[in-house]
């Protein structure tokens, strides 16, 4: 069993993708910072739980315009309480169970640096539910990004504190917070909050990483299919390769560019379809144009011949994204924010950190970045069903009696219906700021709307890659017999075994194209087409 021990400052995105999407990996605390987080807890505990110590932001004082309101320590554990209670105030459908776990263990972590000052009985009760499975409820809508999540993780605090009115996944089945704790014996249901303990639970834009981290982590793979749908696609065609000479692109260098068409001469390698040769083959619906020579294609479409410089800054914009959510990982987004003194003894510090600005850009450019991945897939996976712009490849890819059967040409529109939602859900969030509380928030960053729209785009371009690569498939089956002793490349022969190996060509007329698009979209979510290329040709698209 593997176990993951956590400190605050070096857990990786790759750990939290890899605890969010398998419950069967533990999580622990480290013991050094077990030992600082008893520390400066000893010294809250015996220097500032009386009424003459300093006014301290949501530690004895209320929140939001009510910073100024003293709390007495008599009401501190009822502030706390009621503080869960008051921000409870989310909507809609609730967060997956892998951002669930997600939240948790980045909650978890940012507490185990030491600067958010919760009791480390926080910490264990966090680590408890994420071992035991135990997933907390949250709304998905409710946060605007700035003094944390507060609403989503309100429900988190909720479940931890054993709320009759929480409710959690546990073993597939919905149920209240209490139910589950008693099934899975993490301890008492009812959990005392003691001061700070329920502020520092909610404040910090840990739903919007959680989100972040997996969308990101999964535009990193789906770019990698994305290269592959692409060099189907060149086979497909007969592309003219040329556009991906290395000389080209080191004449304009930037790094993304410059990756992707390595890539794809990679996976192309040792190809005779993408050749003069092959191109000179007549296809039975092909318009030739008889005043040039055939073998003399020149140049390719953009969406073709520009897949460098369209992919490319999709390349250098995730690498952009991961620098942003490696930091956020591991940083105390919580306020206020204790800190040791030269002199001995902690202080405590007000400031901004929950503010979730850095989240709210980076998604938004994950967002136009992976929709415009997906608008050229889409381009590709059009003139794949036209033969009048794909070199004769037959119409609609459609097999049977022609009329009767339709082919393709619905599927390619639903896949325009993707590719139009994405560009509405381009529209950025990060620019859009709406005072809340009084005022007294009078910038917030929407940040969780801005990762929740990222992770939906993403999610339908897994769809629209995974069927380019299911109609260049069809395509290359279909023209076989047409370019006899014309091979793929290495990679792309890889590729379209594995897609054949799962879906088989469609010859004998329509059938349940649902089913087809299902399995298309898992050569995505699963790897499996990627996997297999990388067996016969190596990484080809490692960060």
């Amino acid at each position: 069993m593997t176990t993951i021990t956590i400190d605050g400052f070096t857990l990786t995105a790759q750990q939290v993708v890899a605890v969010a999407r398998d419950p069967n990996i533990k999580v622990a605390l480290a013991p050094s910072s077990r030992a600082a987080l008893k520390e400066s807890r000893d010294y809250i505990e015996a220097t500032w739980m009386h009424d003459e110590a300093p006014m301290m932001y949501s530690f004895n004082t209320g929140v939001g315009l009510l910073k100024d309101t003293r709390i007495k320590v008599e009401h501190i554990e009822l502030f706390q309480t009621q503080l869960i209670k008051a921000h409870a105030a989310g909507m809609g459908e609730p967060f997956s169970e892998e951002v669930s776990r997600a939240t948790m263990l980045l909650r978890a972590n940012a507490f185990a640096s030491n600067y958010s000052a919760p009791r480390v009985e926080v910490v264990d009760r966090l680590l408890a539910f994420l071992n035991a499975g135990i997933h907390p409820v949250m709304p998905q809508k409710g946060s605007v990004g700035a003094s944390g999540d507060l609403a989503p993780l309100a429900y988190l605090g909720a479940a931890l504190a054993g709320f009759e009115q929480a409710e959690v996944m546990y073993q597939g089945k919905r149920m209240a917070a209490p139910e589950a704790i008693k099934l899975a014996g993490v301890g008492d249901v009812a959990f005392d909050l003691k001061a700070k303990d329920a502020s520092a639970i909610i404040n910090g834009c840990t739903a919007s990483l959680a989100v972040a981290v997996l969308a990101a982590h999964d535009a990193r793979h789906l770019l990698a299919d994305a290269c592959v749908s692409l060099g189907l696609t060149l086979e497909a065609m007969r592309a003219e390769m040329s556009a991906f000479d290395a000389r080209i692109h080191q004449a304009r260098p930037h790094a993304g560019q410059i990756k992707t068409a390595a890539i794809i001469r990679k996976l192309l390698e040792g190809s005779t379809r993408t050749t003069h040769a092959a191109r000179a083959v007549q296809f039975p619906e092909e318009m030739r144009r008889t005043d040039i020579p055939y073998t003399a294609r020149i140049q390719d479409v953009y969406s073709l011949r520009c897949a460098p410089q369209v992919y490319g800054p999709v390349f250098d914009a995730l690498d952009y994204i991961d620098t942003i959510v490696a930091k956020e990982v591991n940083s105390a987004t919580d306020n206020p924010l204790i800190f040791g003194k030269d002199s001995g003894g902690f202080e405590i510090i007000s400031g901004g950190n929950f503010h979730g600005q850095y989240l709210a850009q980076a998604m938004d450019l994950l967002a136009m970045a992976v929709a415009d991945l997906g608008s050229i897939c889409e381009r590709r996976i059009a003139r794949l069903i036209d033969p009048t712009l794909s070199w004769g490849l037959p119409r609609n890819l459609m097999s049977g009696i022609r009329g009767v059967n339709t082919g393709y040409p619905v599927v390619q529109c639903s896949m325009s219906s993707l590719v139009m939602e994405n560009r509405t859900l381009c529209m950025p969030g990060s620019v859009d700021s709406i005072p809340a509380k009084g005022n007294s928030e009078d910038h917030v960053s929407n940040s969780t709307w801005c990762a929740r729209k990222a992770a939906t785009v993403v999610a339908n371009t897994q769809y629209i890659v995974g069927v380019e690569m299911l109609f260049a498939a069809q395509a290359l089956t279909m023209t076989e017999s047409l370019l006899p002793g014309f091979v793929l490349g290495k990679g792309t022969q890889a590729a379209y075994d594995e897609v054949r190996r799962q879906i088989p060509a469609c010859l004998d007329g329509d059938r349940w194209f649902h089913d087809d698009i299902q399995v298309a979209q898992s050569f995505v979510t699963t790897g499996s087409v990627r996997r297999a290329v990388e067996a016969k040709i190596g990484a080809f698209a490692e960060n």
